[in-house]
């Protein structure tokens, strides 16, 4: 069956569950990426291609909640070097400005290509005669381009969910123009922040050769690219309702008396990723206390990581490390039924999360780089009752749009802690000002706005280039 939006993406919205009769089944995942991208695919007759995570092969399509998915499978070479080689060791760190040192290997480099080839002719097949086939994120930036030689008929989109370095990172990367050109095989290409459309457009010309204003791109063979920002966001009414829920309301409650009611409890949602900041924020937070500047009674930072890329081994001593920071300051300044972190190392649905946004007084967000980090959006969507602060890294994309948080420079531990002491002792008033101003942000730019513009946009793209096709033909 041919279908006129396709969307490509690694991963599939949808998690393996055993039901209760102890069969596994599908469960749609949580994510404002589906709550985006389902009305667009409803409208759509649309399909969304994935891989569902695991080695299992020749998984037939399926159905849930109204949504054709159509899985991918990976063996476990494929896994090792498309996914967890050149798409996490190399493309992940290389553009979050090298946090971590990225590797370059080449057999990494020829299964990336391979795998992509294979969704390029997964969208190819699936897709309807002129179709729209929006691409995500950088495990995938391969297929535009692979695609378009398939189906130069198809109207293309390609969107980066995560940072796009400047030339001096991305220029150490071996394949940098076959990505480049890979890219480019979309009519729009989509990201964060305007610097990293600034960024493409500039490599483009640098790298590949050809002729740029401003955000446009022209191509030999007559296509405009154009590179644009996108700032994605959240289903900011959703999460709203949500918090004001009385299940929700009634749980925050309870994790409040669980920490024993302290007068502020700082509070930090991430996955377990070396990008992310955790280990100086948490020892940020425990010099306030050794210093006397915060006290153990009246305050306690709870921090969630969730597993992430556990066979990973950079991710293994990322967690050893912060284990042996928590027990040390806990060890150090805590005391009996007063520990100064509470660490779980653990994913919880969005339920608990709206819980623990709303009991938070202290939302800690401080990435050393990160394309946008929704934490931060949903904590804001979360305080119905326009109080409680958010400590925000710069370096973070929300930085943009929330510039009413407190925003600080990760690496500066100094300047953290000021932070945090600032955001725990200001009054009402400014509490309410800021969180009223953010509030009003992300209500009208949610992620159904966010993924309308973009469609929008690349219509309006696709048809700009068949004018002056249209034109140098005539």
């Amino acid at each position: 069956m041919a279908h006129d939006l396709v969307i490509v993406a690694n991963r599939l919205p949808v998690d393996r569950v055993a039901g209760p009769d102890g069969k596994m089944g599908w469960r749609a995942s949580p994510g404002g990426l589906v709550s985006a991208i389902e009305p667009v695919m409803r409208a759509g007759d649309g399909v969304w291609i994935g891989w569902p995570g695991g080695t299992e092969q020749h998984l037939e399509p399926f159905d849930i909640d109204g949504l054709h998915l159509v899985p991918m499978s990976m063996t476990p070479e494929e896994i090792e070097n498309h996914y967890e080689g050149m798409s996490n060791g190399t493309l992940w760190p290389l553009y979050h400005d090298v946090v971590a040192k990225p590797e370059f290997h080449r057999e990494w480099w020829h299964e990336y290509v391979e795998v992509n080839r294979r969704f390029a002719e997964k969208a190819a097949e699936l897709a309807a005669p002129n179709a729209t086939v929006w691409v995500h994120d950088y495990q995938m930036q391969m297929v535009p381009q692979l695609l378009r030689e398939l189906r130069p008929d198809l109207r293309i989109g390609f969107y980066l969910h995560i940072p796009f370095p400047p030339a001096e990172l991305f220029q150490q990367l071996p394949w940098r123009r076959q990505i480049l050109e890979g890219i480019l095989g979309a009519d729009l290409v989509g990201f964060q922040l305007p610097g990293a459309a600034q960024n493409f457009v500039r490599l483009v010309r640098q790298r590949v050769g050809h002729k740029t204003h401003r955000d446009l791109v022209y191509l030999p063979d007559g296509r405009t690219v154009r590179a644009a920002a996108f700032p994605i966001s959240i289903d900011a009414t959703g999460f709203d309702d949500l918090a004001r829920s009385e299940i929700v309301a009634r749980r925050a409650q309870e994790i409040r008396e669980a920490l024993g009611n302290p007068k502020k409890i700082f509070l930090g949602i991430d996955r377990l990723d070396y990008t992310k900041g955790i280990y100086a924020r948490l020892r940020s937070f425990g010099e306030l206390i050794r210093d006397g500047e915060l006290d153990v009674d009246e305050a306690v930072f709870v921090q969630v990581a969730v597993p992430s890329r556990e066979q990973v081994e950079q991710y293994r001593l990322l967690r050893d490390e912060i284990d042996r920071l928590v027990g040390r300051l806990n060890g150090d300044l805590g005391r009996i039924g007063k520990p100064l972190i509470s660490y779980l190392h653990s994913s919880y649905p969005r339920e608990e999360m709206a819980a623990l946004y709303r009991a938070a007084d202290i939302m800690v967000v401080t990435p050393y780089r990160d394309g946008m980090n929704l934490v931060a959006k949903e904590y804001v969507a979360c305080r119905v009752d326009e109080d409680g602060a958010l400590v925000l890294s710069e370096f973070a994309g929300a930085a943009d749009e929330l510039r009413q948080a407190w925003l600080v420079n990760p690496y500066d531990i100094d300047g953290m802690k000021a932070a945090l002491l600032s955001a725990c002792r200001a009054d009402e008033h400014e509490l309410t000002k800021r969180m009223r101003a953010m509030r009003k942000q992300i209500t009208q730019h949610d992620v159904k706005a966010w993924a309308e513009s973009f469609m929008t946009e690349l219509d309006a793209e696709r048809e700009h280039t068949k004018t002056v096709r249209s034109a140098d033909r005539s």
